[in-house]
């Protein structure tokens, strides 16, 4: 059996998110993954999208967004890949925030992508052929 591609290309602004969101958690559904691991890729996803939709394409007009959803063939694990043409930019270069302070000492930003790179088996990003590819990979917790 095949890996099963599925996508879908929306513009990429907030108001789209809830698309997005039903799309990928219906196909998981789909595959049975549990809620548990349903509820991290949600949490991964609000986070990508959220800052594509905000941040890639700055203040022009906003661009397309693409989510792919690539299962294995027995569907023990997805990647998600996101794809756009907003200003290159590698979220995995930010530091990862120093979780052990206080929330007041701590710096502004990154404990979204640090929560993303926890949450998900792998996550990975490349600028190529003027996109943003950013790839995550969850395995799925082995049902009883």
């Amino acid at each position: 059996m095949e890996e099963q591609k599925l996508e879908l290309t929306v513009i990429a602004i907030l108001e789209n998110y809830g698309q997005v969101a039903d799309f990928v958690d219906t196909e998981l559904e789909k595959r049975d993954v549990s809620m548990g691991d349903i509820s991290s890729i949600d949490i991964a996803l609000d986070e990508i999208y959220a800052n594509v939709a905000n941040y890639a394409y700055g203040d022009d007009e906003a661009g397309e967004i693409t989510v792919r959803l690539d299962f294995t063939p027995d569907t023990s694990s997805v990647r998600m890949t996101f794809l756009d043409q907003g200003i290159p930019y590698d979220p995995l270069k930010k530091p990862d925030p120093d979780v052990t302070l206080e929330a007041e000492k701590r710096q502004i930003g990154g404990l979204g992508i640090y929560m993303v790179k926890h949450l998900m088996n792998e996550v990975t990003y490349e600028y190529r052929g003027g996109m943003n590819i950013l790839r995550m990979r969850k395995d799925f917790a082995k049902q009883m």
